[in-house]
């Protein structure tokens, strides 16, 4: 059995697809890379946000529910995502663009010997920056290079995502022994896990908590993390290594960008395994990747219902120019 090769992506639920795009696109400069629908719920967006060429580990994913309530954070929630820069000077830059931009962020703190930066969009999704400067293990991805954010700061992809529990001994096990990650680090609470290759591409960190309520998923709350591996054959050993646990499972679940396992791990954490390929670029060119609404292609019966229950926004960039933001 392969380890997990580390994150692929994070999906998270947010309350306007048209302020998320807003947010990700012109504040954050990471690339929408495919605009398409919650194949389980057609009336609802599945907006990707990637690094320039869509690769696994850099996808930032949202679903915009209708309806939906407003999420309350607490224990048993996957309670933060981050996202790499590539040093410490990118966290300077970062700390002075949220700040003239108004987004609220907590400062530059360290945390297991990296520098980070935590902040919040208009939801009060929770998120951090984290330097690669001392980084070593999964490679990152590749700035959005036509983006707003200067190539030497910009966001490279996914880093650690943090897990709330009150059930560390149980959620330890789970960790090591079905999902083969190995504990590296401990600081007050947090517990830090790698996977594969290791680094801040490859972490799950583990905060045990019994004091906070109980978080209840909404808009402003993650909904599942994904983490990868190589293809199908892959995909299969795993499914059958859960079952083997005796954990239950959704079976492979074809997503044509890729494939999922899906697996409530614990109270109110789900887990997807997804397959690195085939990506991102099968439908839509790299030019204009993320400026129609994609359907795969056993929903293209289904696009004049599809486009009716979605409201139309524009996500056209590949027509204008980015002045890189220097501040």
């Amino acid at each position: 059995m392969n380890e997990l090769k580390g994150l692929h992506h994070i999906t998270a639920i947010t309350s306007s697809a048209e302020k998320i795009y807003e947010f990700f696109t012109y504040t954050l400069g990471l690339r929408l890379a495919k605009k398409t629908v919650n194949q389980d719920d057609i009336q609802t967006y599945h907006l990707y946000f990637t690094d320039d060429v869509g690769s696994p580990g850099t996808d930032m994913t949202f679903f915009d529910f209708p309806g939906i309530p407003k999420g309350i954070h607490g224990t048993n929630e996957i309670s933060r995502t981050s996202f790499r820069v590539p040093n410490d000077a990118a966290l300077d830059y970062w700390l002075k663009r949220f700040n003239r931009l108004g987004v609220k962020n907590s400062g530059i703190k360290e945390h297991f010997g990296k520098k980070v930066l935590p902040f919040v969009d208009f939801d009060d999704q929770q998120y951090q920056l984290i330097s690669d400067e001392k980084n070593v293990g999964v490679a990152a991805g590749t700035p959005w290079e036509k983006g707003p954010i200067p190539v030497e700061f910009a966001i490279t992809g996914l880093g650690p995502i943090f897990v709330r529990t009150s059930y560390l001994d149980y959620f330890k096990e789970v960790l090591e022994k079905v999902f083969l990650m190995r504990e590296v680090a401990k600081e007050d609470s947090f517990h830090l896990f790698e996977m594969g290759e290791g680094g801040n591409g490859a972490q799950v960190i583990v905060e045990y908590n019994t004091v906070l309520p109980q978080a209840r998923q909404g808009f402003g709350t993650v909904h599942h993390a994904a983490f990868c591996v190589e293809d199908r054959q892959e995909l299969d050993a795993w499914q059958e290594r859960l079952s083997g646990f005796r954990l239950p499972n959704s079976g492979f679940v074809e997503r044509y960008y890729f494939g999922s396992l899906y697996s409530n791990v614990a109270p109110q954490i789900l887990f997807e395994l997804a397959t690195d390929g085939p990506g991102f670029m099968g439908d839509e060119p790299y030019e204009t990747l993320g400026e129609k609404l994609s359907l795969p292609p056993f929903f293209e019966p289904k696009r004049d219902e599809i486009e009716k229950l979605v409201r139309h926004f524009d996500t056209v960039r590949s027509t204008k120019v980015f002045e890189k933001e220097y501040e």
